[in-house]
């Protein structure tokens, strides 16, 4: 197996292999130990497998995190046994199945863990956002795969100075920082966390780390002694108080003084807390708070405290379980000077993480990483093993309620569990959604319907000619994808209803039928339909044919007719209408006169225009004019409802006429038309609709006018406009 290493490397192995052996002794019997080194024997020293991207032997990385675990942590079993099989189960030469036969389902579930790790890695996906930290913890599945991770990067980070890829080193170094640091930050590892940030901030500004590296050097012997000052009276009162304590003093990390620099916007000789003091009482739990705060006041008795720099973590510990209480008080010679009060347990907690934990209480969290372990503190705070023998029982199943999916290119989503290739599809873009008729999932090709998984990478499949269908929603899960079908379908059926409106009414005016709103919406009622958005789109898919709905039409008119043909129109009692006119305006009939009558909408009447009455089935008279599109059908249908109609000579009052322009769409011109109907005696604009396009306009003019002479005098008019084309009466 030698034959793997280098001369270096050959070198360094077997002290490393001897402290390997002697850290997990405990954890790995003789009869393993002989397994695992007949398992490594087989290696092919050729395999790519076996070094890392910097050129690293990974057998060599994995026994020095080993290593560091024992002495950070505490390594398992199956840990250690895992990390030893990577480099082969890499190779090919073992899979899960021969490890869970020759060493257990445990081992098996972590080295499964830390394969798909990897897969993320050999894919080229490596990131720092949140979904993939969030896809990293559940690829992980199991605590001790991300403890094991955490300490992989601290080993690799210690291995790189000075590495001649200086951009791949750059890479792994703010990878570091900003996701394993923060990561060792959770779980309590603060040494490891200090570390990683130390390190990465050495190789990402290494002029900014070694000039605080060598103040620090120049400063430390008078910073020593200055400790010995400050401590030396603190320790004589404790001790009066008869406190069992053990009090140093501890220079902050180069990549934490460089943060206070950045945050207060000073230099290094103006940062007052480059080291802070620690008092570690040893104290029963029952008594912890009460000694902590007893500390607190022989303290701050002897020197100045700044009251803005208390922090308690004692009444309210940390979301990842530190508890201590910080001070800064003002020592000799007016140095602000940081203290914190701690016990030996809640010490050992914040040196050693999560696996600390195992026999003490846990505390609320919040969020979905810190509500995790939280869980595990409670369950394993009562146990008598080991904490990482225990924590085999937990799954990473922090986020099991997301799936986080890959774009070909790499981008990383993040989708609810359970959420379909479409539901993909509208993440990235609605467009894309709509026209969504499948995808490929890891090269396989799926339906919208198939239900993604994480690390599943997704490219969408469309089609011009697709359209989202009402089933789409039975399996959409989010939001947004729920809501753009709807909105889609809205719009479709927005259109097709239009469009069946429109046909409806040409088909009516080339037949010169008028229809009653009211009328018409008692036929769509009678005919079934819940909305008339539901009747048009029937119209406007061709599933009906409006000669059908206006044969519908007619015949419940008729139907609704019960006077006998055989009386004439003069028979008729006459009913007030909600809106007449005058009884000295028209003469309907023989000389009748001061009966309630309506204008006809579809023809607008003025004074003066050739008229005649007609009797509708309600009994209310409406007049129309003779050249009225309807008038022939009236005549043709109905000759007994038809009664004679006249001008009474007695003018006076405004009638509706809409007028038909259509001209040059130029500026002003409608301005100028508006002029002219101002001016006009006896004339007023009712309303007005101007429609443009291709540089012409057309629009309906609704004015009040007196008699027929004043409306075409003001016809004539409006044709002088510069522009107008053409003045019809609509």
């Amino acid at each position: 197996m030698y034959d793997l290493f280098n001369d270096r490397e050959q070198k360094e192995l077997l002290p490393l292999v001897k402290e390997a052996i002697g850290l997990c002794t405990a954890t790995v019997d003789a009869a393993d130990r002989r397994k695992l080194y007949d398992a490594l024997a087989g290696l092919d020293a050729e395999s790519e497998h076996l070094r890392d991207g910097f050129g690293i032997s990974m057998i060599s990385h994995y026994l020095r995190s080993i290593v560091l675990l024992g002495k950070e942590i505490e390594a398992d079993r199956s840990m250690v046994v895992a990390m030893l099989l990577m480099p082969l189960c890499r190779a090919g030469k073992m899979s899960i199945e021969d490890v869970a036969a020759s060493w257990g389902d445990d081992t098996s579930i972590v080295l499964i863990g830390l394969l798909k790790v990897e897969g993320l890695y050999d894919r080229g996906v490596v990131g720092v956002s949140e979904n993939f930290r969030n896809l990293l913890l559940t690829f992980a599945s199991d605590i001790r795969v991300i403890i094991i991770k955490i300490t992989e990067c601290l080993v690799t980070m210690r291995d790189i100075n000075h590495h001649p890829d200086d951009a791949k080193v750059r890479e792994v170094a703010f990878e570091a920082k900003c996701l394993y640091a923060p990561l060792a930050h959770r779980l309590g590892l603060y040494r490891i966390k200090g570390e990683l940030e130390d390190l990465s901030l050495k190789y990402t500004g290494r002029d900014i780390y070694t000039r605080i590296a060598r103040k620090l050097n120049e400063t430390k012997k008078s910073r020593d002694e200055y400790i010995a000052r400050f401590i030396a009276p603190v320790k004589t009162e404790l001790e009066k108080h008869g406190l069992k304590f053990d009090i140093k003093g501890r220079t902050k990390s180069i990549s934490s003084i460089w943060n206070k620099i950045q945050k207060q916007n000073n230099d290094l000789e103006h940062i007052y807390d480059l080291f802070a003091i620690r008092i570690i009482l040893d104290v029963p739990k029952e008594r912890e708070r009460s000694e902590c705060w007893l500390a607190y006041s022989v303290v701050t008795d002897m020197y100045q405290p700044n009251p803005a720099r208390l922090k308690d973590w004692l009444s309210i510990p940390k979301s990842n379980g530190y508890e201590s209480l910080h001070i800064t008080v003002k020592g000799p010679d007016a140095k602000w000077v940081e203290v914190q009060i701690r016990t030996k347990r809640m010490d050992e907690i914040a040196e050693r993480g999560v696996a600390a934990h195992w026999k003490y209480k846990g505390i609320k969290s919040e969020n979905n990483l810190d509500t995790w372990m939280n869980r595990v503190r409670e369950v394993i705070e009562g146990a008598e093993s080991g904490p990482l023998e225990l924590m085999k029982e937990f799954k990473m199943d922090v986020y099991d309620k997301e799936v986080f999916v890959f774009t070909p290119k790499g981008d990383l989503y993040r989708l609810p569990l359970g959420a379909s290739v479409l539901d993909f599809a509208f993440n990235i873009h609605s467009r894309i959604g709509c026209t969504c008729t499948g995808g490929k999932v890891n090269g396989r090709t799926c339906k919208i319907n198939h239900k993604l998984k994480s690390g599943d990478t997704v490219e969408i499949m469309t089609s011009a000619n697709q359209v989202p269908k009402l089933d789409w929603l039975n399996f959409v899960v989010t939001s947004k994808a729920r809501s753009k079908i709807r909105q889609s379908i809205n719009e479709r059926n927005s259109r097709v209803a239009e469009l069946g409106k429109e046909l409806l009414q040409r088909r009516c005016k080339n037949r010169k039928i008028e229809i009653e709103e009211a009328d018409l919406m008692k036929l769509i009622k009678k005919m079934g339909y819940k909305t008339v958005t539901d009747f048009y789109s029937e119209i406007g898919a061709e599933k009906i044919d409006p000669s059908d709905i206006i044969a519908a039409y007619l015949a419940m008119e008729e139907k609704a007719e019960v006077l006998p043909e055989t009386r004439s129109a003069m028979e008729f009692t006459l009913q007030n209408a909600e809106e007449g006119a005058s009884d000295d305006v028209l003469v309907i009939g023989d000389n009748i006169k001061g009966v309630n009558y309506r204008m006809a909408r579809c023809c607008s009447p003025v004074y003066g225009d050739d008229v005649f009455g007609f009797i509708s089935a309600e009994g209310v008279i409406k007049i129309h004019r003779s050249d009225c599109p309807n008038a022939r059908n009236i005549r043709n249908r109905y000759p007994y409802r038809v009664i004679n109609t006249r001008w009474s000579g007695k003018g006076g009052q405004q009638f509706a006429a809409v007028l038909h322009v259509v001209g040059h769409d130029d500026i002003g011109i409608v301005t100028n038309i508006t002029s002219i109907i101002s001016k006009e005696n006896n004339v007023s604009l009712r309303s007005i609709a101007i429609d443009s396009h291709d540089g012409m306009f057309s629009g309906h003019l609704t004015v009040g006018i007196g008699d027929i002479s004043a409306l075409n005098k003001l016809i004539k008019k409006i044709k002088t406009v510069k522009g107008v084309k053409d003045v019809q009466r609509y």
